[in-house]
């Protein structure tokens, strides 16, 4: 796998030492995830980056049906407002609405975010 480069390499940095990390912009007051040099839509260049909260609810969700195991594949809107294409470890079936909370977790050798429950459908 090839080195990411710019704020990619950032992000997978901080996902290395354990950091969830977003980036945000203070004049469109948005959150921006995944790594960009401008925000989307804005163009607006102030990103810094900002520890996210680490919870959200799940959006979308479908379990994926293979040889090797199954396991769900789930997109999980972020309480600062992002969403981001992860899975819910620990249950298969997982409700639209629930409630998680994330974590990071060495997947093929890399650091990616995963989440786990953390409470019911709203």
């Amino acid at each position: 796998m090839t080195s990411p480069l710019g704020p990619q390499a950032a992000y997978q940095r901080f996902l290395g030492e354990g950091r969830f990390m977003l980036q945000y912009s203070p004049s469109a007051n948005r959150y921006v995830l995944f790594p960009r040099v401008a925000v989307p839509g804005t163009g607006e260049t102030d990103l810094e980056w900002v520890e996210a909260r680490g919870t959200g609810t799940v959006y979308a969700a479908t379990v994926t049906r293979a040889r090797s195991g199954d396991f769900n594949v789930v997109i999980v809107e972020l309480d600062e407002g992002p969403r981001l294409m992860s899975r819910v470890d620990g249950i298969l079936e997982v409700a639209i609405g629930t409630r998680v909370g994330a974590r990071i977790a060495e997947i093929d050798g890399e650091p990616a975010v995963v989440f786990d429950v953390i409470g019911d459908p709203v």
